[in-house]
């Protein structure tokens, strides 16, 4: 060999890549080991943006992610603060059979596609915050702000997921009654009353209807819904009373049409039936579905938890997805709706977490046509009575909050593959 050849043989090898001499993959664990459970969902989301497909491993460690490494991607971890794990080939693989293993409650989703998340939600600044936006932006998740006009020209369906903020679908303005002379609740009044004229309704009532019959069809055609507090049952109680007049003269003008109890058709319901609305202007509160206490009966915070349903992660993945989480048993929170009567939610509604003892459900999902529905009741999992004018949460605070994680939980659910729920 001369001289020249085993320099041009030098050359080319410093031109082929160096390999390593295992390939990496990355777990990021959701146990007690990790240190931002919030952003961690983030991160899953962001790999997902850049093309890289996510096996959620259900019940396994907490729900934890493993993905194939790339350069950017523990950098990434390590500006968001995420704790994470990387493991060989070989030790992925292993992983993956421990999940697989029918004697092992555990199944491995493929994510494969971020979500496009929509919140419905009013342009004007409201003087409380919402759980879902503060998740949204502590994790880093990108969505847009949408509202009645877009629903009703159908933009809605440019999204897989959508939040609604704590809306009151009734028409009633929250049945904030007692606010009704300050400067927030009549601008809030003025703008809904607008709107409604501007989209030819004559009442908000009406209006809302008409948006909350769209978002119904957006699921039945394949959309993913989640709301908390008030924007649950409201909803159901817009969409039974689509045929009568449930709202006080107090809130549009005109009575309460006197058959109205009698008028509700359920049949049109997601997730509530037989419930009947409260027609007191001034009682807090939309209906018996929630089963929320005066302040003289609030229930002491020490003692308020809710529990979460085991389910079989390899029959039935959808409800075990949206049930992830370090803990089992979550401290309670209150809303303007807290948690739903049990005897009023329909049988075939899935009861993902309830309050032990006390017949209340925390969170629900069930199906409508090709997409799906999430309630979660309360307002805020780290605040347990949240005001009118409270300051909002600082998820700083509470980065391995379990109460959140069943929120972002379900903004990850519509990236998983497409699978049927066995039964």
């Amino acid at each position: 060999m001369t001289r020249l050849t085993r320099r041009l043989l030098f050359v080319l090898a410093l031109m082929l890549p160096v390999l390593p001499a295992t390939a990496q993959d990355l777990l990021i664990p959701m146990d007690t080991r990790q240190s931002d459970h919030l952003k961690a969902y983030g991160v899953a989301y962001w790999v997902l943006q850049q093309g890289i497909d996510i096996d959620w491993l259900l019940n396994y460690r907490g729900g934890s992610f493993l993905m194939q490494t790339f350069p950017e991607l523990e950098q990434e971890l390590a500006i968001r603060g995420v704790y994470y794990e990387t493991v060989s080939s070989g030790q992925s693989a292993q992983i993956i059979a421990d999940v697989e293993n029918q004697d092992q409650n555990t199944a491995v989703v493929r994510l494969e596609k971020e979500p496009k998340i929509a919140v419905y939600a009013p342009d004007q600044t409201l003087p409380w915050d919402d759980a879902v936006l503060l998740a949204l932006e502590y994790a880093e998740v990108p969505y847009d702000m949408i509202y009645d006009g877009e629903v009703l020209s159908g933009k809605i369906n440019e999204y897989d997921w959508l939040h609604l903020h704590h809306e009151d679908f009734t028409g009633q303005f929250g049945k904030f009654y007692q606010y009704r002379n300050q400067p927030w609740y009549i601008e809030q009044q003025r703008e809904a009353e607008a709107l409604a004229r501007k989209h030819g309704f004559r009442k908000v009532s009406q209006l809302k209807l008409a948006v909350t019959q769209a978002i119904r069809e957006y699921v039945g055609q394949g959309g993913f819904l989640f709301a908390m507090c008030s924007g649950t049952d409201t909803f159901d109680i817009s969409l039974a009373a689509h045929e009568t007049d449930i709202v006080p003269a107090e809130y549009d003008g005109d009575p309460i049409d006197p058959n109205a109890t009698k008028a509700l058709d359920y049949s049109t319901t997601f997730a509530f039936t037989d419930f009947t609305p409260v027609y007191n202007p001034t009682v807090y509160e939309h209906s018996d579905i929630d089963t929320g206490l005066p302040p003289q009966q609030m229930r002491n915070p020490a003692v308020d938890y809710f529990t979460l349903f085991e389910f079989s992660a390899k029959w039935d993945p959808v409800p075990t997805m949206l049930t992830q989480n370090h803990v089992a048993t979550i401290k309670g929170f209150i809303g303007q709706t807290t948690n739903f009567r049990k005897n009023l939610i329909k049988p075939n509604v899935v009861l993902l977490a309830e309050a032990p003892g006390r017949d209340e459900v925390k969170y629900l999902h069930g199906s409508y046509g090709q997409g799906t529905f999430t309630f979660y009741g309360g307002h805020d999992p780290e605040d347990y009575q949240h005001y009118v004018g409270d300051p909002p949460t600082d998820l700083n605070l509470h980065k391995n909050s379990p109460g959140y994680r069943l929120i972002l939980n379900n903004i990850l659910f519509p990236a998983a593959r497409k699978q049927k729920q066995k039964t």
